[in-house]
C-alpha cells in the first residue's frame, strides 16, 4: 500500500457536531476501501489566502492514510459532492511522519 496525505478544508460555518461527523465521514471512508487511517490533524480555523464561494476562512483537517487506488478514487467522489467542503487535496508521500505536528493549536 501507498502512503497519502489528505487535506481538507470546511466551510467556517460548520457546528462541532457536524465537524465530528465529517471527520468521521472520511475515515469511514478510507477504512472501508482498503485503507488505514496513521493519524489524523484538525489544525482549526485559518483565513484562506483568496475568498473561495464567499468563504474568507476554513476549518483545516489533515489525514495521514495509508491505501490504494480505489481508496483515493472514493475519498475523491465523496469530496466532490459534500456541500460541506471548500477543497481539498490529496497527495502521495514516501513516507508519513507521524511525530511532527505541523499547526499545533496554542492552549
Amino acid at each position: 500500500m501507498n502512503c497519502y496525505e489528505h487535506t481538507l478544508i470546511a466551510k467556517q460555518d460548520l457546528p462541532e457536531s457536524q465537524v465530528k461527523t465529517l471527520i468521521s465521514k472520511y475515515e469511514n471512508i478510507i477504512n472501508n476501501n482498503s485503507g488505514k487511517v496513521m493519524k489524523i490533524e484538525e489544525w482549526g480555523l485559518k483565513n484562506l489566502s483568496h475568498i473561495i464561494n464567499n468563504n474568507k476562512k476554513g476549518f483545516y483537517f489533515h489525514i495521514k492514510f495509508e491505501g490504494i487506488g480505489k481508496t483515493i478514487g472514493e475519498l475523491e467522489k465523496a469530496g466532490n459532492i459534500d456541500q460541506m467542503l471548500i477543497r481539498f487535496l490529496t497527495v502521495k508521500v514516501k513516507k508519513h511522519d507521524l511525530e511532527k505536528v505541523y499547526f499545533e493549536k496554542n492552549k
